[in-house]
C-alpha cells in the first residue's frame, strides 16, 4: 500500500462588501475574502494539498486567476477538479486534517458544518475531517483582521477510492 501526504496553504485579504466562504458555506461576517473565484482559503487550501500529494501541481497551474472563466466561481468546483485528478492516478483521500486562521468571527458553532461540507464534496466520512480554527492573538495582518489564511494536511493511499467505502 503506497501513502502519500499533501499540504495545501492559502490566504485571501479580508474586505467588506464580500461573503466570508468557507467549504462553500456562508459564515455570517462583516468582512469576507477578496478573490478572483469565491475567494473560500479553505477549499483553495483542500485544492492544493490534494494535487500536491501526487505531485500535479497547483490551483494557480489548473485554474489560473488570469482565466476569466473562474470568476466568481465556487471552490468546490476546484476541489473536485482535483479529485478527479488524484482518483484518475489511482490514489484516494484516507483523512483530512485543515485549520483556518482568523481573527472573527469565532468559528466554533460551524465546525461540525464545514466538516460535513468538506466531506460530502471529497466523498469520505466526517469521522476522517478535522477542522479547527486559530486565531493569531493581534498579530499579522490575519490579526489585525486584515486577512484569513487555511492549511490543510491530506493523507491518499493507492488503491481503491475513498468514496467506494464511505
Amino acid at each position: 500500500m503506497s501513502y502519500r501526504i499533501g499540504l495545501g496553504w492559502d490566504s485571501h485579504r479580508l474586505v467588506p462588501g464580500r461573503p466570508l466562504v468557507l467549504a462553500g458555506l456562508n459564515i455570517p461576517s462583516e468582512l469576507g475574502e477578496l478573490g478572483h473565484s469565491d475567494g473560500d482559503v479553505l477549499f483553495h487550501a483542500l485544492t492544493d494539498a490534494i494535487l500536491g500529494s501526487i505531485a500535479a501541481g497547483d490551483i494557480g497551474m489548473h485554474f489560473p486567476p488570469s482565466d476569466p472563466k473562474w470568476k466568481d466561481a465556487a471552490s468546490a468546483l476546484f476541489v473536485k477538479k482535483a479529485l478527479d485528478i488524484l482518483e484518475s492516478s489511482g490514489f484516494s483521500i484516507v483523512n483530512i486534517d485543515a485549520t483556518i486562521i482568523l481573527e472573527k468571527p469565532k468559528l466554533r458553532d460551524f465546525i461540525d458544518s464545514i466538516r460535513a461540507a468538506i466531506a460530502s464534496v471529497v466523498k469520505i466520512p466526517i469521522t476522517e475531517v478535522s477542522v479547527k480554527a486559530k486565531t493569531k492573538e493581534g498579530m499579522d495582518a490575519a490579526g489585525r483582521l486584515e486577512a484569513i489564511e487555511a492549511q490543510v494536511a491530506v493523507l491518499v493511499k493507492a488503491g481503491p477510492f475513498a468514496s467506494q467505502n464511505a
